[in-house]
């Protein structure tokens, strides 16, 4: 017979193996940042879970926080209230092994072994994602701040998000301002998402391109600098923003003079706008709908100086606008993003303003597309879900008959499919891990479509397909 010792330790080791055997099966995700705070949660002394759904989604009493800009609204917002130990600043970086193929690139052999070929081409290995060393917090009562220099892989820096925020002016929720460089309120943050992978990381309608496209423009997913007037009411199911930012996605430097690599200065601004209306559905559920849209201007040709490019002119529009639908009920938090996008016909076909009129026959047209997406997660805990996503992109109209054929008005078109299981072994307001595995696959029309970006043609444009996959593990911790 066991003795009661025995049947103590035998207890241990059996109620620890299904921890053990997780771990072994998910170890090890390249890299989108998703920037959760810990800071903001030590300040308060509150666990991860208390904004999140599952880290680092956040549930509505962390959109509300975030709207109140990361304050509790009691007597504790105010900095000269904490210890003076305490110090606003979080690092975060995913080790990760990844693996990354694609079919339809071209192949070069340089040895003489055998002919350049179109193939497929395949990596893996061990990886580290960039580093986020976010610094966050508050100045005083209602007004706080955020500064993120965020690097890649080999530790070449930039400032991902840089601003101070007033919150509440005239004692109202729907009043709040910031100035410098942030993120767009966009129906379903890319800052915050969930996948991590080369090919799942990011969602491609927030920075697609079409083929042969020459506007510069990156994307509403890229940070902006400007400024923004946000409001809210009490609960945040009614939301909206409005930013004014500078025309040159996100760049910096725009001063006369610069050398021509860097950003000529812009001369016009661009400008965002959402809106947001959350209400109860039926037994425990939530839902919110919504509307937004980007519209902007880029220039087609340039006033130089000594040789160098000193600011933009013959600006020509551009838009991205769409709606947004999410559903929380119960274990449940459904989301669905559309988007339509215009390009001016001088702007998607690099043609100056000052060059005359388009002639009617020229075959050049004005760039459009649709695309969204549809993502399901389940919450099985605060501390564990499974993500699943389905994207689509299709061009309306090429911006240049001369390019492609009447059998390949679909180039460009582009089908995603990305599935993630995140666990979090634990969630402190000092530091977090989360073990994350992950697989995406990408099928794009005569054009590769790796990180978004439009260029490489396989063999022949009107009838090659290339797919591209990706296979993520990886520790995403914070502290």
């Amino acid at each position: 017979m066991n003795s009661p010792l025995m049947t103590k330790w035998i207890n241990r080791v059996v109620a620890g193996v299904p921890a053990l055997l997780f771990l072994l099966a998910v170890w090890l995700p390249s890299p989108t940042p998703t920037k959760a705070i810990p800071a903001f949660a030590r300040k308060y002394g509150l666990p991860c879970s208390a904004c999140h759904i599952t880290w680092p989604e956040l549930n509505n009493f962390g959109q509300v926080f975030r709207d109140n800009g990361y304050q509790m609204m009691n007597e504790r917002d105010s900095p000269i209230t904490r210890d003076p130990s305490y110090f606003p600043m979080t690092v975060r970086i995913t080790p990760n092994w990844h693996r990354e193929s694609a079919n339809g690139q071209s192949v070069n052999v340089s040895n003489g072994e055998g002919p350049d070929h179109v193939g497929t081409i395949t990596t893996t290995g061990f990886d580290l994602s960039g580093i986020d060393l976010w610094f966050g917090g508050t100045l005083y009562k209602n007004i706080s701040f955020i500064v993120l220099p965020s690097s890649d892989n080999t530790a070449t820096f930039h400032f991902e998000s840089a601003y101070v925020r007033f919150d509440n002016l005239l004692h109202t929720s729907w009043l709040n301002f910031k100035v410098g460089k942030f993120e767009l309120d966009l129906p379903v943050s890319e800052k915050r998402l969930w996948t991590l992978s080369g090919d799942g990381g990011f969602y491609y309608i927030y920075h697609f391109t079409s083929f042969g496209n020459s506007n510069p423009f990156g994307g509403i997913g890229d940070n902006q600098l400007g400024m923004e007037l946000m409001g809210h009411n009490a609960n945040s199911y009614t939301r909206y923003s409005f930013a004014a930012v500078s025309s040159l996605d996100g760049g910096v430097n725009q001063i006369y003079g610069l050398p021509p690599s860097t950003t000529p200065a812009g001369r016009t601004f661009d400008y965002y706008g959402h809106f947001e209306q959350g209400f109860n559905t039926f037994g425990n559920g939530f839902m919110k709908v919504g509307a937004y849209g980007y519209f902007g201007s880029a220039p087609t040709y340039f006033e130089t100086s000594g040789g160098a490019p000193a600011y933009g002119r013959g600006n020509k529009p551009f838009y991205r606008a769409g709606a947004e639908w999410k559903w929380y009920f119960n274990k449940w938090l459904v989301k669905g993003v559309f988007m339509h996008s215009y390009d001016n016909a001088r702007l998607a076909n690099g043609i100056a303003a000052n060059t005359g009129p388009i002639a009617p026959d020229s075959g050049i047209h004005a760039a459009t597309w649709n695309g969204g997406f549809i993502e399901g997660q389940y919450i099985i805990s605060p501390q564990w879900i499974v993500i699943a996503r389905w994207e689509t992109i299709h061009m309306q109209q090429q911006a240049n008959a001369g390019i492609v054929t009447s059998a390949s008005g679909n180039i460009g078109n582009l089908n995603a499919f990305t599935i993630a299981n995140r666990w979090n072994p634990f969630m402190f307001s000092r530091a977090g891990l989360a073990l994350q595995q992950e697989y995406s696959f990408v099928k794009s029309n005569g054009v590769t479509n790796q990180g978004g970006a439009f260029g490489a043609t396989c063999a022949t444009v009107v009838t090659c397909t290339i797919t591209s996959s990706s296979v993520f593990f990886g520790f995403d911790f914070d502290f």
